[in-house]
């Protein structure tokens, strides 16, 4: 699967949610056919945009668990259906489609509370 559209280069664990986000939503507007070229069609891009936003200024970073876990809600409720919906149809063939994204992206899922950074306390 081609992803021509990638967030600015970050380190480690939000460049994979980035890049993971990007290709659930690549295929799953792929998958319904919302558009007939490899481009998103206007309501999938602006739920990528939404997506890179929302990573772009979560609070915990490298320290982030998966946003499903997590006790702050970046998303505005009818974003959160819209990622849900994106979620529900191509997590479950993700394991098929990009195997080692899944695994990892299961693996960040394990950890349920955002790590806080080192010499940050409230």
């Amino acid at each position: 699967m081609k992803c021509d559209k990638k967030i600015k280069k970050r380190s480690g664990r939000m460049q994979r949610e980035a890049d993971t986000v990007a290709v659930m939503i690549h295929q799953y507007c792929r998958r319904l056919k919302h558009n007939d070229s490899e481009e998103l069609c206007a309501d999938c891009a602006e739920l990528l945009r939404y997506a890179e936003q929302s990573l772009a200024q979560c609070p915990f970073q490298e320290g982030k668990t998966t946003c499903g876990n997590c006790q702050v809600h970046c998303y505005k409720p009818s974003m959160r259906e819209k990622i849900r919906k994106v979620m529900r149809v191509v997590g479950p063939r993700m394991i098929l489609t990009n195997p080692i994204m899944a695994l990892r992206h299961a693996m960040d899922g394990l950890r349920k509370k955002p790590i806080e950074e080192k010499g940050k306390k409230e």
